[in-house]
């Protein structure tokens, strides 16, 4: 057992620091420290200097948030126990109204050393680098969809309407580029638009071999490859899940994964009665999502095609067992639930929710 419980209020600037001791004594505030590593190093072990303790004695905690993880990576290299709260873990009085840096370092403390606190998994910085660059790419993707939206609006406002087949193939580009319009300053906001386009698919592109590059020497890329024998999943979907989950066999069941990814749907029974609700959406977004939009390639008849051949060689015969029974299996399930007339983005999580189980099974035999 602690002597004394440390809960951590951080922010960009500042962490406010709150001492919860062994017993059943309120905590107590201490004060403030700098955020920069260093001079928070040397405030805790002022702590541990005024009340003699060692490191063996402390235990620290603070919210997950825009600070990311070093703080706790520096404690836990150092020797201290330390872990890092999901503020949505956190247990909250419905009519507490007021909320402080000091009332919430003082909450963290007392809630730590009352064992009402789990923390969540703390990924390492290879893999947080490989996330950072995984999600810069979907930034750009973002980037590059907002501005095609916005200059066909801008095009549609001028009355100009193109007649080709589809958007953004070659020839409407080039009809674009070539179009005449009757301000010369809208020309010059037609051509900004074009700019940031070709600019985000640069980026894309650029990103897309850092992404390559990085793949070669990371530790985690057996999983990526074996992932990449799935349907649905290339090289990008596959780093973006990997990275994001890190360590799947922290996850006992697939039902704990599931729960992760927020695939399993809210539930408020009572007594005789049960009802569930839509899905609980906590846990990784990032990962949730580009789950679900690998599902939508399940709605198709199961099938090896060209692509998913050459990705599956080197694969061994029982991963590629498991994908091709994903495929059946999955697929007959999107067919029923079909046919049962649900909405098609319910059938899309129903399908990721089962394909969570998969690659839960699978990463069992990889990592």
């Amino acid at each position: 057992m602690k002597k004394v419980y440390i809960g951590i209020d951080a922010h960009k600037d500042s962490n406010t620091i709150a001492l919860a001791f062994a017993g059943k004594e309120p905590p107590e505030l201490y004060g403030k420290a700098s955020a920069d590593l260093r001079v928070f190093e040397g405030a805790i072990r002022r702590i541990m200097k005024k009340y003699d303790l060692s490191k063996e004695d402390v235990a620290l905690c603070y919210e997950a948030g825009p600070t990311g993880f070093v703080l706790a990576r520096r404690l836990l290299k150092l020797g201290f126990e330390c872990i890092v709260i999901a503020p949505s873990k956190i247990p909250q009085q419905s009519g507490d109204r007021v909320k402080t840096d000091r009332r919430d370092a003082r909450n963290l403390a007392r809630l730590f050393r009352a064992g009402e606190l789990s923390g969540i998994h703390i990924p390492s910085v290879e893999d947080e680098v490989i996330r950072d660059v995984c999600r810069g790419r979907t930034d750009a993707v973002d980037e590059r969809s907002r501005t095609k939206k916005q200059l066909l609006s801008f095009m549609l406002r001028n009355g100009y309407r193109y007649k080709g087949t589809s958007h953004w193939t070659e020839a409407h580009m080039r009809y674009l580029r070539e179009l005449v319009l009757a301000d010369p300053a809208q020309k010059i906001i037609l051509e900004e638009y074009l700019q940031r386009i070709d600019f985000a698919v640069q980026q894309i592109e650029r990103i897309d071999g850092q992404m390559e590059k990085l793949l070669q020497n990371w530790s985690r890329k057996p999983m990526v490859d074996a992932l990449m024998g799935f349907r649905g999943f290339k090289q990008t979907a596959a780093m973006v899940i990997v990275s994001e989950i890190g360590d799947f066999k922290r996850f006992k069941h697939p039902k704990q994964l599931m729960a992760y990814l927020g695939l399993v749907p809210s539930e408020d029974s009572s007594g005789g009665r049960r009802r569930q609700g839509s899905i609980t959406k906590c846990g990784n977004g990032h990962a949730r999502w580009m789950l679900v939009e690998s599902a939508e390639h399940y709605r198709k008849p199961p099938k090896i095609g060209k692509a998913l051949s050459k990705r599956q060689e080197g694969l061994s015969r029982e991963v590629r067992a498991i994908s091709w029974h994903a495929q059946n299996r999955l697929n007959k399930r999107s067919f029923k639930l079909e046919m049962r007339r649900l909405h098609p983005n319910k059938i899309r999580v129903a399908i990721a929710r089962e394909l969570s189980s998969y690659i839960w099974d699978r990463a069992q035999i990889i990592d």
